[in-house]
């Protein structure tokens, strides 16, 4: 009996959660004794390494099959695309974010291949405009399955797509399964992300300005690549905080580079279940994060038990909640033994087997 051949598309393996939960989907089904093959439109700079024997197809159209006319790059984009499937013939398609979820129904229709789609932030922003909302909101009914990240998403479809819907969780990446760090925290307050408005990493070097004064031997260091990390650079400096923020682009060993941090902050106006929120739990150290829609940091934090929640854009309360852990020890201490406990739910062990029951059943029909 053949090995079952599972796809997953998406834009890029560029550096991102989503992109991280994709990889550590196909490495867990390789691992399982599935043929894997990811299928992207380009190859990034910064991107995740995959293992040897997952197989890695590019569907953009090369310079050479590039036209003028953006009708006819469209239509080689999608020929090239069902191409792909008809040649690689599947058992499924997993397909994630925005039009790659629309693309990879309608490319893959009368093949026979069942397609699951993944929707993993707010849809009212992957989805944003007036024809990709109408798009979801009728080309997702020819789904076979849809993954969403948490249950208010599920407002945003109409009762037919919402039927079709489950809700699954991220897994732990493994390398952020390790013992609380019990010693004195080093004195940082970090963030990992991408370095985009969405992110909104400028509310924290304003609050950290706010507060930098009072606690003179603290640091912010924020990790990650992106359009923005540059003028955020300038900002600091035009805040009086060169030397006290820094933004070191990212790098290969976040686990081990945030693991005695004192503080974890996740500023963003918009996230579905944040990966960078849920490892820095994992790891035991005190967080802060907007209480942003469709609603994951909510879900992941009791406020004032294992950690601090903070309205999106919210700069004052965003420096006080900074406070509150760097003045109370014991206190943010005791927020990051409870938030550890993240690793028994979102154990990588649990949290897998429960995709791969969900896409076996579609398989199965």
């Amino acid at each position: 009996m053949k090995n079952k051949h599972l796809a997953l598309f998406i834009s890029s393996l560029n550096k991102g959660g989503s992109e991280r939960v994709l990889v550590n989907l196909a490495e867990y089904f390789f691992s399982e004794g599935y043929r894997v093959t990811i299928v992207t439109q380009y190859k990034a700079e910064n991107e995740y390494e995959i293992s040897e024997g997952i197989d890695r197809i590019l569907s953009d159209i090369t310079a050479e099959e590039t036209s003028k006319s953006r009708v006819v790059n469209f239509c080689r984009r999608f020929m090239k695309l069902r191409g792909i499937w008809k040649g690689e013939k599947p058992d499924l398609i997993l397909s994630f974010i925005g039009k790659n979820n629309i693309m990879a129904i309608l490319t893959s229709l009368f093949l026979r291949i069942p397609t699951v789609i993944s929707v993993r932030g707010e849809p009212e922003l992957e989805y944003y405009s007036k024809g990709l909302k109408f798009a979801a909101k009728t080309v997702f009914r020819l789904a076979d399955g849809i993954v969403l990240q948490t249950a208010s998403c599920l407002d945003f479809f109409p009762k037919a797509i919402r039927q079709k819907a489950v809700i699954l969780k991220n897994s732990l990446n493994p390398a952020f399964i390790r013992e609380n760090y019990n010693g004195d925290r080093e004195k940082k307050i970090v963030a990992v992300g991408r370095v985009d408005a969405n992110k909104n990493h400028e509310m924290i070097i304003k609050a950290f300005a706010e507060i930098a004064s009072a606690y003179p031997d603290y640091k912010l260091i924020i990790y990650g690549e992106g359009e923005l990390r540059q003028k955020l650079i300038e900002f600091a400096a035009d805040l009086g905080l060169e030397g006290r923020v820094e933004l070191p682009g990212s790098i290969a060993n976040v686990a081990d580079a945030i693991h005695k941090a004192s503080v974890f902050v996740l500023s963003s106006y918009s996230e579905g279940m944040p990966n960078t929120l849920l490892e820095a739990m994992a790891l035991g150290i005190p967080v802060i994060s907007t209480d942003c829609p469709p609603g994951g940091p909510g879900e992941l934090i009791d406020h004032g038990e294992n950690g601090l929640l903070t309205p999106p854009g919210d700069c004052n309360r965003l420096a006080e909640n900074l406070q509150k852990l760097l003045d109370n020890i014991d206190y943010a201490k005791k927020m990051g033994e409870n938030a550890s406990k993240v690793k028994d739910e979102f154990n990588p062990g649990v949290i897998n087997r429960t995709w791969k029951n969900y896409l076996e059943k579609i398989m199965q029909g």
